[in-house]
């Protein structure tokens, strides 16, 4: 599949993430192309995903901050 844009939507996004985490769970998922080796580092699972849905590490870790009106 080719990798997701910056700005394609959310859902998407989160889409992507679900579908290349169940690759990983299945034990299909390959770092590169198909003849790569398969991937079996959780870390390195959630740089490809990342990577796939145009997200980086900092906007995973990012916390949704709920600011009040004044």
């Amino acid at each position: 599949m080719p990798k997701l844009k910056s700005n394609a939507p959310k859902k998407a996004k989160q889409k992507r993430i679900k579908d290349e985490l169940h690759k990983f769970k299945e034990g299909t998922l390959h770092s590169g192309s198909r003849k790569g080796p398969k991937v079996i580092n959780r870390k390195q699972t959630i740089a490809i995903v990342l990577s796939e849905a145009g997200l980086t590490k900092k906007d995973k870790m990012r916390p949704t901050m709920n600011r009040s009106k004044k």
